[in-house]
């Protein structure tokens, strides 16, 4: 069966609606992976409320959504999830980077008051919330075809990635980090070895990097370098910093792809299919 990855979601930190953001969308994290009949959702930015039209267009009613943190930028799409709404869907919801907060009081938190008008109770689809410990391997429950690699990535807070596998082909989502100038990330590089696409927190620029040393970022150029170290066949440059209009983002991508003919620019709605 295909295994698929489409991006409803590629931007970072806040949503960024504007007609200076529309040649590679204004949403924030969220992609889609289909493969073997399964369906992942990795993060619940801004992007997963259309995601969620399209899900009931295609009356598809159950999907296991991955998160790789909790950040607003990551999450706050959730609350408007209208599948989310409907009792005859069924999520399983799952997170690695909390340790001793449970992802079920996350979710239910960001939709209590003051925050949101429309408690975690009101959402009616049958829900399941699992916490595990970034590192961890395990096999999707719908699909045992189906493994999920994870490992821990430097971010304020904590944050997972995550490697998909099936069939012998590899998708990685690896945001949101932070990385050491000349020291590569050898939970990153273990990770994505071999992998055939890996999307990477490319928030900035190597030029851009040094005044924002601890907020939890990375840069395309390391992306590259990543990559290109680990046998990877394909990058895409994700999580695209909201002052970072469609001009900027075309000369990252010529920039990108000059060095590297494997680099591309995730762009909202871009569909990659790995099989």
């Amino acid at each position: 069966m295909a295994f698929k990855v489409k991006f409803w979601g590629v931007r970072g930190s806040i949503a960024c609606p504007s007609p200076h953001h529309i040649a590679f969308g204004g949403n924030t994290s969220c992609v889609e992976v289909s493969c073997g009949g399964a369906r992942i959702i990795l993060d619940c930015g801004t992007g997963v409320r259309n995601l969620g039209h399209w899900l009931l267009r295609k009356n598809t009613r159950y999907a296991t959504m991955m998160l790789s943190h909790t950040h607003w930028d990551h999450i706050n799409g959730f609350p408007f999830f209208t599948p989310a709404f409907h009792p005859d869907c069924e999520f399983a919801i799952m997170a690695g980077h909390l340790n001793g907060t449970r992802i079920e009081d996350v979710f239910a938190d960001q939709m209590q008051n003051p925050y949101f008008p429309v408690p975690l109770e009101a959402m009616l689809a049958r829900k399941t919330f699992e916490d595990f410990r970034a590192g961890d391997t395990f096999q999707l429950p719908d699909n045992p075809q189906v493994t999920i690699r994870t490992a821990p990535l430097n971010h304020p807070n904590g944050a997972t990635g995550y490697r998909i596998e099936y069939e012998g082909k590899s998708f990685c989502y690896v945001t949101d980090t932070e990385h050491v100038p000349g020291q590569p990330d050898q939970n990153i590089l273990g990770l994505i070895e071999d992998a055939d696409l890996v999307a990477y927190d490319s928030t900035y620029t190597d030029k851009e990097f040094p005044a924002k040393v601890g907020w939890g970022h990375s840069t395309w150029e390391e992306g590259v370098r990543l990559a290109r170290a680990a046998n990877v066949k394909s990058l895409a440059i994700f999580h695209h910093d909201p002052d970072h209009e469609d001009r900027f983002m075309e000369r990252v991508e010529a920039e990108a792809r000059a060095v590297w003919s494997g680099a591309f620019v995730a762009r909202e709605n871009m569909r990659v299919n790995l099989t």
